[in-house]
């Protein structure tokens, strides 16, 4: 090895470690970066005789290695839009709400709402998802994803479709034989018992439902429903439905309506009008379990409305969100409803070691990483979402100061080198040349 081969070496040395230096510097000054990977220096010989006229000495090249599939620990978040990601993936990301087929993937998952509510981690890239239609469908095509958005929503309200009755009719009532469908809406009779229900219409309106009831023979009584709002909210006038109950010997139900099999229940439909901007309405009626008794009754004692439970819901306002293992972010409303909004999908990459690191502790695909493979969490590679949770940096501090120091030695070892060599060929320019 010449002394100019000794220098070059010493000086491969002094950036080798330089490049060990960097790239120690950036772990530990991200040691408290949300989901930030450390990174390795991968050291490797370069040998000067590869090249014409080269000598045989050894130099050394340095380079950064990323560990993007390396996870950290979860820790606990107080917002339940703070997700990580337990396992393999990433979250799908845009840094512009305007350019959303740009895709930037990130496992920083601070998310929190921005003024206008789209979720956006503390490096600026906003989350994207499948946007959920109100009957629950889920278009999972990478053309539809969209910036997800958990304050753009109004009230929601759900219409009464079901109506459980827990109720007595009294035996001993005086049996009307004469009872034509019609008669109580009308006034022609007067009803043995009648009591209103208010149900829920399909924009969140509280709408009341009158229930009558007359003993028409042993064991029968003729029913009718109508409708005791403002008549011109219907169509064709009341009733809106009637029909007969049948009971056992012992008082409980027998039938509703004659049906076969037996069965304890009556559907009919709420025909509202076109003024009143309402949609038309089907509701079921649960009279209770055919040969029991724990709907309506017909035993001897006082004619009673014990319960009547309408499902539905009136308007409720935004008031949270969540979000599920899959990905599913739920809003969550006042009324006690609540709907799933968008499905936040996980990345995966066949290699996604081979990511290009951009700033913000994010990634964009590579050749050598492959495409990303767009999976609903929890299925195929992809891990589980966990709410409230954040994925720590990867970062060993201690095995960072420890890098620190050898990067040091070797560093002032290179430079030894270059020093010593220098020195020698001083000695050797003052050789006399006589």
């Amino acid at each position: 090895m010449s002394l100019y081969g000794a220098l070059l070496t010493g000086v491969s040395g002094l950036s080798a470690q330089s490049q060990a230096l960097a790239t120690t510097s950036s772990n530990i000054a991200n040691v408290d970066t949300v989901g930030y990977k450390s990174s390795d220096t991968a050291f490797a010989t370069v040998l000067a005789s590869t090249m014409p006229g080269g000598s045989s000495a050894a130099g050394v090249t340095a380079k950064a290695v990323q560990n993007v599939t390396q996870s950290g620990i979860l820790q606990s978040a107080s917002s339940p839009t703070d997700l990580a990601i337990s396992g393999s993936g990433f979250f799908v990301t845009a840094q512009s709400l305007s350019n959303t087929s740009n895709l930037f993937y990130t496992q920083a998952g601070d998310f929190s709402p921005d003024s206008n509510g789209n979720l956006v981690n503390s490096e600026g890239y906003y989350l994207l998802g499948y946007p959920v239609t109100t009957n629950g469908n889920v278009t999972t095509t990478g053309n539809t994803l969209s910036p997800v958005n958990v304050s753009a929503l109004g009230g929601r309200a759900e219409p009464t479709t079901s109506v459980a009755l827990q109720a007595n009719l009294q035996s001993t009532s005086t049996v009307d034989s004469s009872y034509v469908a019609g008669d109580m809406a009308n006034g022609t009779v007067a009803p043995d018992f009648t009591r209103t229900v208010n149900v829920y219409d399909s924009q969140g309106g509280s709408q009341p439902l009158t229930f009558s009831f007359i003993e028409t023979g042993a064991n029968t009584w003729a029913y009718e429903v109508g409708y005791a709002g403002n008549s011109s909210n219907i169509t064709g006038g009341n009733p809106i439905s009637s029909g007969t109950l049948t009971f056992n010997t012992d008082g409980t139900l027998a039938n509703v309506n004659g049906a076969s099999p037996a069965s304890g229940n009556l559907s009919f439909t709420i025909p509202w009008s076109a003024s009143s901007g309402l949609a038309s309405q089907a509701v079921t009626v649960n009279m209770g379990t055919v040969g029991s008794s724990n709907g309506v009754t017909q035993f001897d004692s006082a004619s009673t409305l014990t319960a009547a439970t309408p499902n539905g819901a009136s308007v409720g306002t935004l008031t949270g969100v969540s979000v599920d293992t899959n990905g599913n972010v739920t809003a969550q409303y006042s009324n006690g409803l609540s709907s799933v909004i968008f499905q936040v999908p996980v990345a995966t990459f066949a290699n996604a070691d081979g990511l290009s690191a951009v700033s913000g502790t994010a990634y964009q695909s590579s050749n050598a990483s492959g495409a990303a493979l767009l999976n609903t969490a929890g299925t195929g590679a992809a891990g589980t979402i966990k709410s409230s949770e954040l994925e720590d940096s990867t970062v060993d501090i201690n095995k960072e100061f420890s890098s620190l120091i050898t990067t040091q030695n070797a560093y002032s070892a290179a430079a030894r080198i270059i020093t010593t060599a220098d020195q020698m060929l001083q000695t050797l320019s003052q050789i006399p040349t006589q």
